[in-house]
Formats: structure tokens, sequence, C-alpha cells
């Protein structure tokens, strides 16, 4: 007789629960580790086999916890579970979770888990997802948090997982919250204080098995929203997500827009971010949250440098999830100049002979390629990787104008080759192929001699990494030590 687990809380007894744990990555490593804790039985399967996974097998079996490694680890699935809590990253085709799905047996994500584990008077959540943008807003919004003297926290798809931080004996003010697309579908009692959708473009579709499957999973972030849901006016995908969504009563639609901002929005008057949201009188006035210019010198490193438009949309969704939690102007403007973005995210790297070498390996769908793109005027584009089911057309067409050419790379470099050839025939191609090796050495020496000075020559893949890279992270090291190696050698 299986146990009814949606009854179960942080005070519940688990004893008695058989909880089965599918992939043993970081989100999967702290379910295992929390459900044993609570006292259930818990078996942790995962097909892998290297050593960081049979490190994390040692430390769960000490435990007590029933590890699976190895090929063949989840060819059956285990009888008597009353629970299933999954790997984002298993797709819902996965046989173990097709299989939990026809005995009827629950299946949760790790930030469904956490959810449910909170306990009394627990840390609101502010949660976003997107397309792109997702880390970067989410730090952004710990930053100013702080600022306002918060202890807040960034859990989620951007590293620490949510469960960890609900299970922390340290008592947090709030969470900032980053949610992917795989942990939304896994998700179905979330009821965030503040939610933002910060845009939408075909991503993962071979996981979700189409657009609009995609679309439904990431608009489940705006379900059961009580305060404010935030959108992005110049995607009107976005405010469609919250229209249809179905919210506590008296929560708000909030817009963010790189345009001034109508009532109910924050946006730019000239350089000055303005909240015409979260004031008395905002039919008529506005108040000035900061400016472009402070998010100048985090966003690049360069005081001189004015952010491109998808970091100042980034700040500006930031800036609204933060107001529907209270925080005052000064925090917004003070959070925005503290924060530091993370390596890969336009960095740039070295200027050679009058050209720029910048590092967007975080670019790994279309979408964020051709904001980085956008963000320059002559560029050497280095792309390729896996696809993930991606076209590249609208992508080539919106960018030709800028390429001086492109430098190709990956399992999926000859899908770009075509869209370049038929859209922008005139930029010359170079296709790099080492196999799956890296191939970075080679890139930089090909890309030096395509750009002119005051070029840019930007690693902005639009694909993901893992056909040549251990990450994307890997990727851009990779770039950036052959680039450091060019420049010693210049």
């Amino acid at each position: 007789m299986t146990i009814d687990v949606f009854s179960l809380g942080r005070s519940s007894s688990w004893e008695g629960v058989r909880a089965a744990v599918g992939g043993l990555g970081v989100s999967g490593f702290a379910a295992a580790d929390t459900l044993q804790h609570l006292g259930a039985d818990v078996i942790a399967m995962d097909d892998g086999d290297d050593d960081a996974l049979r490190e994390k097998g040692t430390l769960l079996e000490l435990l007590g916890v029933d590890v699976r490694l190895g090929p063949g680890s989840t060819a059956t699935f285990p009888e008597g579970i009353d629970l299933f809590v999954t790997s984002p990253g298993w797709s819902p085709t996965t046989p173990l979770l097709a299989e939990a799905a026809a005995r009827a047996i629950p299946v949760w994500g790790e930030v469904e888990l956490a959810w449910r584990l909170r306990g009394d008077d627990p840390a609101p959540w502010l949660t976003v997802t997107g397309t792109n943008g997702k880390t970067t807003t989410v730090q952004m919004l710990e930053s100013i948090l702080r600022a306002q003297g918060l202890n807040a926290l960034a859990v989620g798809n951007v590293g620490t997982p949510v469960l960890e931080a609900v299970m922390n004996p340290e008592r947090f003010d709030v969470l900032a919250v980053e949610l992917s697309s795989y942990q939304l579908h896994w998700s179905q009692s979330i009821s965030a204080q503040a939610s933002a959708v910060l845009n939408l473009a075909p991503d993962h579709i071979d996981w979700h098995g189409g657009l609009d499957a995609y679309t439904a999973d990431k608009a489940r972030i705006y379900e059961r929203t009580q305060v404010a849901c935030v959108y992005n006016v110049q995607d009107p995908v976005t405010e469609r997500m919250v229209e249809e969504a179905d919210v506590v009563e008296g929560c708000r639609a909030i817009g963010f827009t790189l345009g001034i901002p109508a009532p109910g929005m924050i946006g730019l008057v000239d350089d000055a971010i303005a909240d015409r949201a979260f004031i008395a009188g905002r039919l008529s006035t506005a108040a000035e949250l900061g400016s472009v210019g402070d998010i100048g010198l985090a966003a690049h490193g360069d005081a001189d440098r004015v952010p491109p438009p998808h970091v100042v949309a980034n700040a500006l969704a930031a800036a609204a999830l933060a107001r529907a939690h209270g925080v005052e102007p000064r925090a917004v403007r003070d959070g925005l100049r503290a924060f530091v973005p993370d390596a890969h995210r336009i960095a740039e790297v070295a200027t050679i002979d009058g050209v720029r070498w910048v590092d967007d390996s975080k670019a790994t769908n279309t979408h964020a390629a051709q904001a980085s793109i956008h963000g320059f005027a002559d560029v050497v584009w280095i792309a390729g990787g896996l696809a993930k089911g991606a076209t590249f057309d609208e992508l080539v067409i919106a960018v030709r104008d800028r390429l001086r050419a492109a430098v190709l790379i990956g399992t999926d470099r000859a899908l770009i080759a075509e869209a370049l050839r038929r859209h922008a025939p005139d930029v010359p191609i170079v296709e790099v192929d080492t196999g799956d090796t890296d191939p970075m050495e080679r890139v930089v020496e090909v890309a030096a001699p395509l750009a002119r000075p005051g070029d840019t020559v930007l690693l902005a893949p639009g694909c993901a990494s893992m056909d040549q890279f251990r990450n994307y992270a890997a990727r851009g090291d990779s770039f950036a030590a052959a680039v450091n190696r060019l420049r010693n050698h210049s």
C-alpha cells in the first residue's frame, strides 16, 4: 500500500516512505540526502559511473541510501515506490518516469520537494525563468535584496539547490530562485511572492517535444503567484502567459520595458530607471531607482561602456521583483552598482592589435547569441556545438549586417553554415573540424586574420557545449587561454 506523500511536510514523519531519486547531479544528491534525513527509505539511481558520482554515492551509502550506479542501473523500476524525485534533465519520455506515470506514482523535481519542505514561516520566493538572462537576473536580484539589508540567496538553476537553502539551519529572509523549463515541468504547487518570465525563444525543443510544450512549462512559473507577475513588454508572449495564469487574488501584472513605462511598469526615462508600478502616484509620477550607468561597470567591468539592451532588461526585471518584495529605491541602485556578473558572460578577454576578443560562452542558444552579437558593430562570430533542435535562419537574418566572418565548430556547425549561405552569402565561413577534441587553438588561429582593427571576435556559440567540452565554462576557459597565448606571441 502506497503512502500519500502529498500530505507530508517538513515536520511530518517520513518513516515508511519509499522514495526513488533519479540522477545524482547536484539536485539529485540534495534530494537523496534530505529524504534520508527525514526518515524515508531512499534508492538513488544513475547510469553514470565517474569519479564524482562514485564519491557522491559513497557519501549517500554511509547515510543509509541504497545507491545504484553504472550502466543499466535505471533499467528496472524499483518496487514499492511511493515517490519518485527526478533529475531536471530527465525528460518525461524517460522509461522510468513513464513507468511512474503508468503506476500513478507522484513524480516531483527537487524544487517541488523543496517547496513542500519549507516549514513554518518560510522565506518567500522570488522566481525567475526565461530562455536567456535567468542567472544574471537572479544574481542582480540577490545583490539588490542584500543592499536592502536582507539575508538573501540566489538558488536553483544558478547553482545552489533550492532544497539545500530550504533545509539550511540559517534563516533566509528571501530566496531569489532561478527556474529552468525542466525544473518547472516537474513543479506543481509553488506559489511565489513574485515571478518573472524574461523572454521566450525556441530552446530545448528536443526535451519538451515542441515549442508549445516548452512555452507551457515556462508559463507554470506564474501559477499561484501572490503579489506580482513580472512580464517583458517587448515580448508579448510573456504578457499572454500572465493573462492566462491562475494567480492569487490581488496579484498584479507588472511590465518591464526598455521604453518609457506606462502606469504599472518599470522602464527607462532617458537613462533613468523609472518605477511607475510600486508607488502611490503611479498615474502621474515615477520613482527613480537608479540609472543605466549604475549597471555599466557591473555588466562589463568598464564604466565608460553602456551595457547592452538585454543586460538592462535583466536589471529592470530584477528591480521589479525586488520592489514587489518591498525593497526601497536606494537598494535597487546600490545593488545594481555592487553586482558582479559570472565569468563567460560578455567577458572581454583581451584587445590585440585593435581587435577585441570577447567570451560569451554562456550564449548557448540562438536567442542569447543574437542578443550578444547585437552588442557589437563588426563581429567575427565563433559559433557551433549542439543545436538542441534549434534552427538558425532567424538568427542569421537578424545579425548578418554585423558579421565580418564566421568560424564554426562542433557537431551541428553545418546547420549554421547552411543558414549563413542562405541568408548571408557574402559572409566568409571557416569550419574547424577537430572531431570531439578541443578546437579553440585552431579557432583563434583562423579568426585572427579575419578581423580588422575595431572589430570584435565574439565567442557566442548559440549551441550547447557538451559535444567538445565539459560545459560552457570549460569552453569559455579554453577560448580565453587560446586568446592569451595569441597575445603573448603577438
